[in-house]
């Protein structure tokens, strides 16, 4: 398997799982064979610029999302290096953009000081993306395996659908966190998902 072929399969396979749709009907969306899907997911497949197209368009995403490395999900943006813009009387600085649809939730997070590590969240759903924005303080957070420190102002994205962490480290620190979890095409096994910083089910 050829590391192309492999991120390929990787995606397909993760993009389809989270819409909860079996490989035959992505074929049928895609207009192609169930066993040239089968074999792009084992990663023994060469597919066409053509296969590919089809396949991000029968899963509603760019065909980027394919190609793409999944560990370039991960985004830092520093205070320092931002670009604000004018808008009459007032600036902007865009932190990101969200494509598709799915369930949406903000958070304001108070974090307080510990004597160590923090216990590691839990998984969100796969797919899940944060997107965290430090108000005030300084944090360690993200992947547990690739968090990174972040200070008033950095703005960070990362997957949130692997275990992760929220760690202040210099006193209480005040994050604001959007959590973005893919939608499930009704009639295609969605289960309820629960809220993921709180109790109550959506």
């Amino acid at each position: 398997m050829t590391s192309g072929n492999a991120v390929v399969a990787r995606n397909m396979r993760l993009l389809r799982e989270q819409r909860g749709m079996s490989l035959a009907e992505l074929a049928r969306q895609a207009g192609l064979a169930k066993q040239t899907l089968s074999t792009i997911e084992q990663g023994v497949g060469n597919p066409t610029v053509d296969t590919l197209f089809s396949v991000a368009d029968a899963l509603g995403v760019p065909v980027t999302r394919l190609v793409a490395e999944r560990e370039q999900v991960m985004v830092v943006q520093r205070r320092d290096e931002v670009v604000w813009q004018r808008h009459g009387g007032y600036e902007s600085r865009s932190l990101d953009h969200i494509y598709g649809s799915g369930v949406i939730e903000n958070y304001l997070l108070r974090i307080a000081p510990g004597d160590g590590p923090s216990e590691p969240s839990a998984p969100h759903p796969v797919g899940t993306l944060e997107h965290l924005y430090v108000i005030s303080g300084r944090v360690r957070v993200g992947p547990v395996d690739s968090a990174v420190e972040l200070g008033t102002g950095d703005f960070v994205r990362y997957p949130g659908d692997r275990p992760h962490v929220y760690e202040s480290l210099d006193g209480e620190s005040v994050v604001h966190v959007v959590v973005s979890v893919p939608r499930v095409q009704p009639g295609t096994g969605a289960m309820r998902v629960s809220r993921t910083h709180g109790e109550r089910a959506l």
